[in-house]
């Protein structure tokens, strides 16, 4: 009995494993930067920029070679100018609102330069406005960047991770003023006056007080990490001891996500072969290191990591990058962790990665051709290219794609708490502006449903009033905008309200295809172990498919379209 219950297991973990699936389509969709100078440690925002539902992709760089801007056009990239050449030794890029004018504009740091807000005037025209905004014209030897509105006032607040070696130049806490300024509150708000070696940092509510607190990823073991709590009256106070946070590390990421859909967000931090930890929110206001109980330890040399659903089937998925490149040790390029039922991650073999042997450092994920499903970009080390992942995994699991828009919140909304709840199970997310190493993620929150076919609500804690909204009985499969106040204000469905497939289940096997919109779509059918069976373009208004040739049992539809790409199951019985 438990050696045929152990073949079960090897089955059942086969056939997810063949679910999921990544291949590097950077080289294919537009993305090429190659060249003699050494890329390594760049930053990397993987956010729509021009708004337009499409995330685009904008790249740190190193020396002659300006910051890369490529913008998203149905699936490929194409690179911009804007006429900003930001050259020198950039690390974040990050797109924020910071004027709340409805336009992204732009801030650069630099290690060996002066930090850059750039204002977007709409039509990505953009001015330099460091000094007039207040920011510092001095070399700050800045790494990482992160917004958030820490004494919610509808303005995203600054934070600066000044990685100074002599350990002079502390971080820096800017406030928004709400008039296109920024004040140095550096010392008022109580955080530390002497530098700690830092690399990135986050804003997140850890407590779940409605106040954003600021997490900070220092390196060397003898710069412990620092947790700060808000105190709701724009001060902060250390609690990295008492809250278990203040770990000894070479500590690069500030990743958070929550990983056992209890309701408090966790922290993943990298490191070097020492190992990683995935600090777990008790919901008292300490941590717990969770990272051997979950089996997310990764013995390498590690830089940037985020939470994602790889597979849609509500488990948060964890992908790490990694400078190493020796196996014959056991230090990956790259871990892709996936996760089960149960909360335990594994890295499997056969869903990819296995190709990647690039020395890898920051990460984020977007979609870029709006198919539901997270895509990694990667940052890899010259001469190399950068890696685009692109989420090739076939199930009939669906998703949820959330974006935030505030009124009185900030315009962004940024730090905000969203609790999705189908199927009896409730999934946490928290909007932020700068996360992980040197990342951005897409300004959407990706949510996978497995089979849920119907969102029971969606609830959304806008923490600049503390006013709960729920939005009821929301369809999957597409992504949508929630208003501050106004609940639903747009959605992207184009694929959902155009295409239709019926009679499903079918006895015969004969499907009929019925596409409204009179566009060319292409339909491929797998099996659900992953095998292409048939592959069929429709261009009338009508069509059928025939599976009467084919074994009676499911079969996975994918619905291929400028407009993105569709997931149905298709029940043959």
């Amino acid at each position: 009995m438990k050696k045929l219950m152990t073949i079960c297991m090897f089955i059942t973990s086969s056939i997810l494993c063949s679910q999921v699936q990544f291949e590097n389509v950077a080289t294919n969709v537009g993305i090429n930067i190659t060249g003699p100078q050494d890329l390594k440690l760049g930053g990397v925002s993987f956010y729509d920029f021009d708004n337009d539902g499409w995330d685009d992709l904008t790249f740190a760089c190193k020396g002659d070679i300006p910051v890369k801007f490529f913008k998203n056009i149905s699936g490929s990239f194409v690179e911009q100018d804007f006429n900003l050449n930001i050259s020198g030794h950039s690390k974040q890029v990050i797109w924020v609102d910071y004027d709340n004018d409805g336009d992204n504009d732009l801030f650069v740091t630099k290690l060996d330069g002066v930090n850059k807000l750039y204002q977007n005037d709409g039509s990505f025209i953009f001015s330099d406005v460091t000094t007039s905004a207040g920011f510092s014209n001095n070399v700050l030897v800045t790494y990482g960047a992160s917004f958030g509105d820490f004494n919610n006032d509808g303005y995203l607040d600054l934070f600066l991770n000044n990685k100074d070696i002599d350990k002079v130049i502390p971080n820096m806490l800017y406030k928004n003023n709400g008039n296109g300024t920024f004040t140095d509150v550096s010392i008022s708000s109580q955080i530390s006056p002497v530098g700690h070696l830092s690399f990135c940092s986050v804003f997140f509510d850890f407590n779940n007080d409605g106040y954003q607190d600021i997490y900070i990823s220092n390196d060397r073991i003898d710069n412990t990490n620092i947790l700060y709590k808000n105190n709701g009256d724009e001060t902060f106070t250390d609690v990295s001891i008492s809250s278990g946070t203040g770990i000894s590390a070479n500590a690069m990421s500030t990743t958070i996500g929550d990983y056992n859909k209890d309701g408090w967000f966790d922290i993943y931090v990298t490191n070097t072969i020492e190992g990683n930890y995935l600090l777990k929110n008790n919901g008292d206001g300490t941590f717990t290191n969770a990272a051997v109980e979950t089996e997310t330890v990764f013995n390498t040399i590690s830089w940037g990591a985020v939470f994602f659903d790889a597979d849609n089937d509500i488990d948060l998925d964890l992908y790490v990058s990694s400078m190493m490149t020796d196996t014959s040790a056991g230090m990956l390029p790259s871990g892709f962790f996936i996760c089960d039922e149960n909360l335990e991650y594994s890295i499997p073999t056969n869903v990819g990665f296995q190709n990647d042997d690039y020395i890898s450092f920051a990460n984020a994920i977007g979609d870029f051709n709006n198919d539901g499903k997270p895509d990694i970009v990667v940052v890899n080390q010259a001469p190399d290219n950068h890696a685009l992942w692109g989420n090739q995994s076939i199930n009939s699991n669906n998703w949820i794609k959330i974006k935030l828009e505030g009124i009185t919140s900030n315009k962004n909304g940024v730090g905000n708490r969203i609790e999705i709840f189908a199927n009896g199970v409730s999934q946490y997310r928290y909007t932020i502006c700068g996360e992980g190493f040197l990342g951005q993620n897409s300004n959407y929150e990706f949510v996978g449903l497995s089979s849920a076919t119907n969102i029971d609500y969606i609830k959304v804690t806008w923490n600049n009033t503390g006013i709960t909204e729920t939005i009821n009985n929301i369809q999957p499969n597409q992504a949508i905008t929630i208003q501050e106040g106004n609940g639903v204000l747009s959605t992207s469905n184009e694929l959902i309200d155009d295409f239709r497939i019926y009679p499903n289940p079918s006895q015969t096997g004969v499907y009929q295809f019925a596409n409204l919109s009179s566009e060319k779509y292409t339909i491929q059918i797998y099996t659900t172990s992953g095998k292409l069976v048939l592959s069929k373009t429709i261009r009338n208004n009508r069509d059928q498919l025939e599976l009467n040739t084919f074994s009676k049992g499911i079969y996975i539809a994918k619905i291929i379209s400028k407009n993105g790409t569709l997931i149905k199951k298709l029940i043959h019985n």
